[in-house]
């Protein structure tokens, strides 16, 4: 499902250093995707929902130094049922945020339902 809806953007790759998958646009990941046994990792840029995101349960800043440019780091849980409007939304937020302007420009405006 991220995988995908992940794929749908213009110009977008998918690598897999260090084993994760890593979701590029012109060669800057947007999206960094794992999985542990009992659920999945995301990690997104969100310039806008930072704060909003990092108040709920499983979300904290990134590592690395990464947190204070916005990157944070979530954790959802197999057992339980995935915000799959709210991953979209970040997953679009982060996309924005690292994509060149003219792709950004070629998108339907912000939280406008997408194909994926």
């Amino acid at each position: 499902m991220i995988r995908k809806a992940a794929l749908a953007y213009p110009e977008t790759t998918e690598d897999f250093p260090w084993g994760h998958s890593a979701f590029k646009v012109k060669n800057k990941t947007f999206c960094w995707m794992s999985f542990a046994e009992n659920g999945m990792w995301l990690t997104l840029k969100l310039t806008n929902s930072r704060f909003q995101a990092l108040s709920m349960p499983g979300v904290e800043e990134s590592n690395y130094g990464l947190g204070k440019y916005g990157w944070i780091t979530a954790f959802f849980k197999y057992a339980e049922e995935f915000p799959l409007e709210m991953l979209h939304y970040w997953l679009d937020e982060s996309f924005r945020a690292v994509a060149p302007k003219t792709i950004v420009k070629s998108l339907p405006p912000m939280g406008t339902k997408r194909r994926s």
